[in-house]
């Protein structure tokens, strides 16, 4: 149904009437967006003593009360040239006004497919792609949401939380790219964010660029013409075997961290899972051994892990972990803080071990060391629940340089 738009006065003060638009049916208030059927134009006309004697006589053939406008005689002066040509001008304005909004809300019947093209291409161009991130965020899930959500928080503080999709072009995401290598990290004001993290974040701009040209929101490819920024390779800290053996039999104050950790270099779980994981999860197969089946917290994917008895040994439960309460944590009370830390140091240190190694170095340790005594990669990246080879091949390398290293400490004395 076509919306009628009709061009409406309003006797205000002073001989005056006041220009509405009057829609049938009623439109969405632009603010509020209640259904509405008047716009007031904030445009007037002038008028002379005639014009308010009929309104008033109109007013009392419908039995209205036309006393407010019959107080208005006084005021009524005779209209000038100027006022003459005023009203003439005001009413193209009005009627102007009255023509675009009645073609706008009935664009579908008036315009043709081209003018509908851009209408549209228009108010595309007017949407928030801040906006359009943070929803494309909310539905992500596990830690790639988390990943999501701080780079939706780097892009509000870029953009003050507004961007529109007609302003998006390289040059804004060039400056974005400088705004995250040189801008403070929102974890630590006192570093710049790291280079790695910018890689990430500028990644998910990337990607939500690509989803918005599959959305049509976008009219060009946009991510094809923005380079990445590229990633700076990482030291991937480990312990060796005797280093981990010296561990083992070193003391530590905090017995559930330790075990915890020497879990962790055995099965190469994250502190994550390990956290959470009942009794429920593991099971013993005759003849077969341990497993653990569990839904990884980081990627939400389910996995069935055969762990070793030694392994299982640092869990202190019975033989068999179907006579454990299966709804109970298995490392109960394991808590990962900077007071929790301290003990993780305190051991490392007593065990006179140098490297700075943190909780998530035995996870690194466990992958190492796999590839060192001969696992294949595609084993071992199954074994961390790696979803692509490419990150298990990080510790090949680590392994190749490793070798090397080995190689030349033989030397003959020639």
């Amino acid at each position: 149904m076509a919306t009628k738009v009709k061009l409406r006065h309003k006797i205000i003060s002073k001989g005056r009437k006041s220009l509405y638009l009057d829609f049938y049916p009623p439109v969405p208030h632009p603010e509020t967006g209640e259904p509405t059927r008047r716009q007031f134009l904030g445009l007037y006309l002038f008028m002379d003593k005639a014009e308010l004697s009929k309104e008033i006589k109109l007013k009392e053939s419908k039995g209205e009360d036309a006393q407010s406008l019959k107080k208005q005689r006084s005021e009524i002066k005779t209209l000038t040239p100027i006022d003459k040509e005023h009203n003439i001008e005001t009413l193209k304005i009005a009627e102007s006004i009255r023509q675009k909004q009645e073609n706008y809300l009935n664009k579908p019947e008036i315009y043709n497919e081209y003018e509908k093209e851009q209408l549209k291409k228009r108010e595309l161009g007017e949407k928030n792609f801040v906006e359009y991130f943070e929803a494309l965020a909310n539905n992500r899930k596990a830690s790639n949401h988390d990943n999501w959500v701080s780079a939706l928080n780097y892009l509000v503080s870029f953009t003050e939380g507004s961007l529109k999709f007609a302003d998006l072009n390289e040059k804004v995401l060039e400056d974005f790219k400088v705004f995250l290598l040189t801008t403070k990290s929102k974890r630590s004001n006192k570093t710049t964010l790291s280079q790695n993290s910018a890689v990430s974040y500028f990644n998910k701009i990337k990607a939500a660029l690509k989803q918005a040209y599959k959305d049509e929101i976008l009219q060009f490819d946009l991510n094809s013409k923005i380079e990445p920024i590229k990633a700076v390779e990482t030291r991937r800290e480990y312990l060796t075997l005797d280093e981990l053996n010296k561990l083992a039999k070193a003391p530590c104050n905090n017995i559930l961290l330790k075990r915890a950790a020497l879990f962790s270099a055995l099965t190469g779980l994250r502190f994550s899972d390990i956290q959470k994981m009942t009794w429920r999860e593991l099971e013993h197969i005759n003849g077969q051994g341990y497993f653990l089946n569990y839904n990884q917290k980081k990627t939400k994917s389910v996995e069935v892990l055969p762990i070793s008895s030694q392994a299982y040994g640092f869990t202190e439960g019975s033989e068999n972990p179907k006579h454990m309460p299966q709804n109970n944590k298995v490392f109960d009370g394991l808590k990962y803080s900077a007071y929790h830390n301290k003990h993780l140091f305190q051991w490392i240190g007593a065990a006179g071990i140098t490297k700075d190694i943190t909780f998530h170095c035995f996870r690194h340790t466990f992958a190492t060391l796999q590839l060192f005594n001969g696992t294949d990669i595609f084993t071992v990246s199954k074994m961390l629940g790696h979803k692509d080879l490419k990150t298990t091949q990080v510790y090949a390398k680590i392994v190749d340089d490793a070798k090397r290293k080995a190689a030349d400490t033989i030397k003959l004395d020639l």
